[in-house]
């Protein structure tokens, strides 16, 4: 359990790291999906520009919301998004960086995907085989056979064992016709995608490094705020199930002890400790309050410094009002109304 918890505890420490190599991990997935796959085109006319390009756009679009799914801070974004003004603002530049950031990882399964799939040339042969330009590449002179025929024919080209067209135009031809368009569009697309990235990385520092700093840090804050406040959380629901169960204990034992004449136990020392650790949160109304106002209003970003003790000469100088925090006057108004 200790090399778990030490494995859990590394990658909570390194999350930008590790969802790096989650995103790496999806994309050579997609690339090994794509290869397994058995790419059968139904080689009809009205169901081929359906198949293809359902296998060429619908995996990219599932791979893009499981980038999402998978990074933890879909949630975090999601609840900052949405939660109430209250006493901290929500600056646009913070989210749209989170935001950012995310789908730059998301994106990077479905570019692999769109990248196999368009240099292999099966998807853009079996979506548009019947667009083939039979007046250039092939026969078109021989009567017979009207539009709708035709296009039935040019739909088994990549069907090989099926297709008898070869005099209006050779199935290798068609073929080939059309995986040089799908590998033409895969390296353009190779390209624009490592142009792009490359324009991401080393201009966006130069027009606006202040901005970005500031997005990146308080983006840190956030998810570092979030998970203190679970911990935290956590620790006191601790505390508080445990002293909740050793004054259980404590009621039994004097029952029994009343029942048998039987002094009871002293409370263990640790029970001590761990009502310290309660922060004066010791019921279930009181606890729901807290909860709620750190939902509602969360407390400003602004630490106050402490008073300076009235021994050191200054205790003459009026002081300045010191107003409690939101969730203790929310507190203090659920009791008066109790």
């Amino acid at each position: 359990m200790d090399k778990f918890r030490m494995i859990f505890q590394f990658l909570q420490s390194n999350q930008e790291s590790f969802m790096n190599g989650i995103c790496g991990i999806m994309a050579l997935a997609s690339a090994q999906m794509y290869s397994a796959f058995d790419f059968n085109c139904p080689c009809l006319p009205h169901y081929n520009l359906a198949y293809g390009l359902g296998i060429l756009l619908v995996p990219p679009f599932i791979l893009f919301l499981l980038g999402f799914v998978l990074n933890n801070n879909i949630s975090m974004l999601a609840e900052e998004w949405r939660r109430p003004q209250g006493q901290r603002g929500k600056d646009p530049a913070v989210l749209r960086y989170m935001f950012c950031s995310m789908a730059q990882r998301a994106m990077i399964a479905p570019a692999v995907w769109l990248s196999v799939t368009l240099l292999d040339g099966k998807c853009i042969t079996c979506a548009f085989c019947t667009s083939v330009p039979v007046e250039t590449l092939g026969n078109a002179s021989l009567p017979g056979l009207s539009q709708g025929e035709m296009k039935r024919v040019l739909a088994r080209i990549p069907c090989k064992e099926i297709y008898d067209g070869q005099e209006f135009i050779a199935n290798e031809v068609a073929v080939r016709y059309l995986r040089c368009i799908s590998q033409a569009l895969g390296w353009c697309f190779v390209l624009l995608m490592t142009t792009l990235a490359f324009l991401v990385r080393s201009l966006r520092p130069c027009f606006t490094q202040a901005a970005f700093l500031k997005s990146r840090y308080w983006s840190h804050y956030i998810d570092i705020e979030r998970k203190l406040f679970d911990e935290t959380c956590a620790e006191h629901a601790r505390s508080f199930a445990k002293v909740c169960i050793q004054q259980f204990f404590e009621g039994m034992s004097t029952d029994l002890a009343a029942a048998h004449c039987h002094p009871p136990r002293k409370a263990p020392a640790d029970a001590g400790e761990a009502s310290e650790k309660l922060l004066g949160i010791t019921d279930q109304g009181t606890m729901n309050v807290a909860l709620k106002s750190w939902h509602r209003c969360k407390p400003p970003l602004h630490l106050h410094p402490p008073a300076p003790p009235s021994s050191n000469g200054w205790a003459g100088e009026k002081q300045p009002p010191v107003h409690p925090p939101a969730p203790r006057r929310e507190m203090a108004a659920y009791y008066s109304r109790v």
